[in-house]
């Protein structure tokens, strides 16, 4: 598979990003929009956006080249030019996003939960309901009874009206989240692209099938790949629908049974939760990887499942949490992005000045926009989200440090998709509000005060997990906007209207659906018992059983820190050297604990073909590998399409 050149800064650039493509992807935003809500909150099943590479943008790309070649034998002009394309999925990838799993799904039941489940036993009355922002709640009692015992409609005054000032609010919140993060996007993209020349692993799928010619559609060992795993698919799909045919076991909810009967003696139940998988699209992901990723997630993975054993052994159990895996892996995306920032301190020295006026070594002709308008766009959306953490009662303080630490950890989750594409890359429970009621505690001296503590947990939603993070789509948007030729900053304005409008229909998607189907009633507990239910639930305990600073937490995400800083000094001092610290952070997450088999078997089939076959054949392996994961995405989604239109139950193939 060659590799896709770069245009020289000579050649002329066709603008790419035209009206026409940016009216068809925000057209696009609504269905879809529905489509991963009715997979994820309605059906729970298919969970696109918690892998890095989202199978529903893939699939909607898939459906409009093959449009494309329709619309081409009819008249040529017509039909969208490859930059149309990717622009559009760009935009559906953006707008997938703050649809996802740990966004607004997140968010949409915490507006109403506490309010609709206080009882006297939860005492959330008691506790927090003084410190809740009144205006971003939901408590009509006709509103929510619909929302929560269905066979209603939104479009209803009595429904809707309750529903607005929250949902605007939070609108015009994420659109300056979205807002501040695509101009620090623009003002990194020029050292992880051009300085560093990191490899964006993610675009490589969507720029080989929509390079001129498809040569890969040409290629049998692609079809190959495609039709095993859509086989495999068709197969156990039919299954789900008539039992008597075959089911090829290949999930982990395919094996959590067996794997629930062994390690149930001590100390062997330090392995207990170890899940089995033989996910095809993972072992072709896993193809695409760099093989010291590969090898470090494997390694680290099972480091963490030792510790376990170890701390079993010593009785070191007994201690809550440890050994503080999650906290670990918290101080090691820490350390990813200082490490990221103090390599890219000349860059960002210059990037500065060319922002104030002085001189400076930068280039800012093939920027999206200029520095001074990224900077100072950053600093006008930061002091936005500032103001709307004093209104919902945050100290400034408090809410300096809580968004410098969100930032942290995007940059982190940017640069690791930049470099080396990991399927997930999760970070469970271990976002700023975990980390300052770690490090400050909870209790009545703790500088966080009930109001400080309250407004944290309204900001739970886009800090439970970090795997449909926002900030890495836009960067590698703008990577393949540059390898082919787009007009950034026409780009940039596709993002953002993206966003914005995703947004929108993304709250439209969720509620929509809560009235026609219930979130107590029709639609899966987690749309409710998870999501909606997790934050207060922390928040009662912190409130209500208030806890000093806990230093063996704080003790160990400044060793995960350590860590990452130690191994990626020894990456660039030791070029052989095989720990990589993506591999660290990220191997102990929840979607790792799915995908450590299937990519432990990516890594040896690449190993053994690069060692014994050479690189020329490992390149003809590739399309294989990208066979595997369109076959399953192509097969999945049309299963998935079809359980929403005859309201049945089908196969998903993840999770």
């Amino acid at each position: 598979m060659a590799a896709q050149s770069l245009p020289s800064p000579t050649q002329p650039k066709s603008p790419g990003v035209t009206w026409r493509a940016i009216l068809i992807g925000l057209l696009l935003i609504p269905p879809n929009a529905y489509w991963i809500t009715q997979m994820a909150i309605v059906r729970y099943s298919g969970h696109p956006t918690t892998i890095s590479l989202f199978f529903n943008a893939v699939f909607i790309l898939l459906l409009l080249l093959g449009l494309n070649a329709g619309i081409r034998r009819v008249r040529e002009r017509w039909a969208l030019t490859r930059q149309e394309l990717l622009t559009i999925y760009v935009m559906v990838v953006i707008a997938s996003s703050i649809c996802g799993h740990d966004n607004i799904q997140v968010l949409a039941p915490q507006l109403s939960y506490p309010y609709r489940m206080a009882n006297p036993s939860n005492r959330y009355e008691e506790l927090f309901f003084r410190y809740l922002p009144e205006f971003l709640a939901v408590k009509d009692e006709t509103a929510l009874k619909g929302a929560y015992e269905g066979g209603s409609s939104l479009y209803e005054p009595a429904n809707y009206r309750p529903w607005l000032k929250p949902v605007l609010w939070w609108c015009a919140f994420i659109c300056a989240l979205l807002f501040t993060l695509l101009c620090l996007t623009s003002l990194f993209r020029r050292r992880w692209a051009d300085d560093e020349k990191l490899s964006y692993p993610i675009t490589q799928l969507p720029i080989e099938i929509t390079a001129p010619g498809v040569q890969l559609l040409r290629n049998k060992i692609f079809w190959i790949g495609f039709g095993l795993a859509a086989s495999i698919d068709v197969l156990n799909g039919l299954h789900e629908l008539y039992p008597m045919v075959p089911l090829l076991k290949i999930r982990v909810v395919h094996f959590d049974a067996m794997m629930s009967t062994l390690f149930t003696v001590r100390p062997w139940t330090a392995f207990a939760g170890t899940r089995v998988s033989l996910y095809p699209f993972a072992i072709g992901l896993g193809m695409l990887l760099p093989l010291d990723l590969l090898f470090s997630c494997w390694f680290f993975y099972w480091l963490a499942k030792v510790q376990n054993l170890v701390a079993v052994m010593a009785g070191w159990d007994q201690i809550p949490q440890f050994p503080f895996i999650n906290d670990q892996a918290f101080g090691a995306y820490m350390g990813l992005a200082l490490f990221a920032l103090w390599i890219a301190r000349r860059y960002l020295t210059h990037a500065v000045r060319a922002a104030l006026g002085l001189k400076s070594e930068l280039d800012e002709a093939r920027e999206p926009i200029s520095y001074r308008a990224a900077l100072g766009g950053a600093a006008l959306g930061i002091g936005f989200l500032l103001y709307f953490a004093g209104k919902i009662g945050m100290s400034l303080g408090v809410a300096i440090v809580f968004f410098a630490v969100y930032f942290l950890i995007s940059l982190a989750v940017s640069r690791i998709r930049a470099e080396l594409g990991p399927p997930a890359h999760d970070l469970h429970h271990a976002g700023p509000d975990q980390f300052l009621s770690t490090l400050l505690g909870t209790g009545a001296k703790s500088v966080l005060s009930p109001q400080n503590q309250t407004a944290m947990k309204m900001f739970y939603w886009f800090n439970r997990a970090y795997r449909a993070h926002p900030m890495p789509c836009q960067l590698e948007g703008m990577k393949m906007g540059e390898m082919t030729g787009m007009n950034q900053r026409r780009l940039w304005v596709a993002m953002l209207l993206a966003g914005t409008f995703g947004t929108f229909a993304a709250f439209w998607a969720q509620i929509h659906n809560y009235y026609v189907y219930g979130m107590s009633a029709k639609m899966h507990p987690v749309a409710v018992g998870a999501f909606g239910s997790e934050p207060y639930r922390e928040l009662a305990q912190w409130l209500g059983n208030p806890l000093p600073g806990d230093m063996n937490r704080v003790a160990a995400m400044v060793f995960g820190l350590a860590v990452a800083l130690v191994l990626n000094s020894s990456r660039m001092q030791l070029p052989w050297f095989p720990f990589h610290p993506v591999g660290y952070a990220t191997a102990t997450s929840w979607s790792m604990n799915c995908l450590w088999m299937p990519l432990g078997i990516a890594y040896f089939i690449k190993l053994a073909v690069l060692r014994y076959g050479g690189y020329s054949n490992f390149q003809r392996l590739i399309p294989g590998a990208i066979g595997l994961i369109l076959g399953e995405f192509v097969t999945g989604s049309l299963w998935t399409i079809y359980g929403i239109i005859k309201q049945v139950p089908t196969y998903g193939f993840w999770v």
